[in-house]
């Protein structure tokens, strides 16, 4: 049997009890499902948040700090005590666990993110079951994920999953937050991330954790960009994991539309550090998005920042929106010099070795359907 590849996202909120501490009887509900999807033939990743939350009473902290070094330091005491809980619960089903902690240094970074991958795929087969959490003590806030959420829909596209389960304590996207308005009207299925989504997704579902569910379904963005299904729910007694898989578990399901990238797309796309801005006309955005072509210095209109040749940039349209990411063959100075010139003009006044600003083979669309982005 081939054995599909399954990202599983532990927020904090779902591994924790209502006074903030771990919830030992929860993760040992977790591990069973998870342990009953590996003898359905599926092979899983699991993204765990938590380690705040097992740290912070054990550095006599009364409550979940906001102070970035107290976070730094529980979570450095977390980690460990977490690590303890998963290896001796997995360790009753004979499964061997892992640890790795990721900062997004490590996926910005092309030989690193190829490392990661490396590491990850050697863990899966001889079947060791990896577990992720962002590095929290040493990340810094501009290099940071922001959240496991991002994280987990970013190790789903690295490790070509079939799958991301993003488990939380409220079941699916609603029309309106529903603790506030008893309206509210869950949606089953997303087949298209549209603006409409986002703006109705809702706030964080509680204090323990730090993502709301808007950083949920840009997760599912990223995810869905990668051909990946994403569900995002609760996981109960009543909605396990093998119910989640049929497509009949208590939440949202998120339907792919795009086919998996390859991994230098998916560093392209989704994990590049971004050293600049081009801003280009309704002309280019057309040929960029809609006809493949590649980005001409006659279809540039602005430039932001001090980039150089080789670095990742964002491509904007004239309202500013995101139109995606590619590999400039201009230094910032250069495009300035040439923005809106024919590639006769420009080839008569400049040497460049490419005419190009980006060529197609370096670029990567964000638009999946219409104004969406991924």
């Amino acid at each position: 049997m081939s054995r599909k590849r399954v990202v599983i996202k532990f927020g904090s909120s779902s591994l924790t009890t209502e006074d903030g501490q771990i919830d030992h009887q929860r993760i040992a509900f977790y591990v069973d499902n998870i342990h009953e999807m590996i003898k359905a033939g599926y092979t899983p990743v699991i993204v765990s948040s938590g380690a705040v939350a097992a740290g912070y009473s054990q550095m006599g902290y009364k409550k979940r700090p906001t102070i970035l070094a107290q976070k730094q330091a529980a979570a450095a005491v977390g980690q460990g005590i977490l690590m303890q809980i998963y290896n001796e619960i997995f360790a009753k089903y004979d499964l061997v666990v892992s640890q790795l902690l990721l900062t997004r240094m490590d996926l910005t970074d092309r030989e690193r993110c190829h490392n990661a991958y490396n590491t990850l795929e050697e863990l899966l087969q001889h079947g060791v079951i990896p577990i992720i959490n962002e590095n929290d003590s040493v990340s810094v806030n501009e290099l940071k994920f922001g959240d496991n959420d991002l994280l987990s829909s970013y190790v789903a596209n690295l490790v070509k999953a079939s799958h991301l389960f993003i488990v939380t304590d409220m079941n699916g996207l609603y029309t309106d937050d529903p603790r506030k308005n008893p309206n509210a009207k869950r949606i089953d299925i997303v087949e298209t991330i549209s603006n409409e989504i986002v703006e109705i997704a809702g706030g964080a579902g509680s204090s323990v954790g730090t993502g709301g569910m808007k950083t949920k379904v840009e997760a599912a963005r990223v995810g869905l960009f990668g051909g990946i299904s994403v569900y995002i729910g609760k996981l109960t007694p009543e909605s396990r994991i093998i119910d989640m898989m049929k497509g009949t578990g208590d939440g949202t399901y998120f339907l792919p539309s795009a086919s998996p990238l390859s991994m230098k797309k998916q560093w392209l796309g989704l994990h590049s550090m971004v050293r600049g801005e081009i801003m280009i006309d309704a002309g280019a955005s057309q040929a960029l998005i809609h006809q493949g072509k590649s980005l001409l210095p006659a279809g540039v209109l602005d430039v932001q920042g001090e980039f150089h040749q080789g670095d990742v940039v964002e491509v904007k349209d004239e309202k500013g929106r995101t139109l995606g990411r590619g590999i400039s063959n201009y230094n910032a100075w250069q495009i300035r010099a040439v923005k809106g010139l024919s590639s006769q003009e420009v080839a008569e006044r400049t040497e460049v070795d490419k005419i190009e600003v980006i060529h197609r083979d370096e670029w990567v669309a964000y638009t999946m359907s219409g104004e969406d982005r991924v």
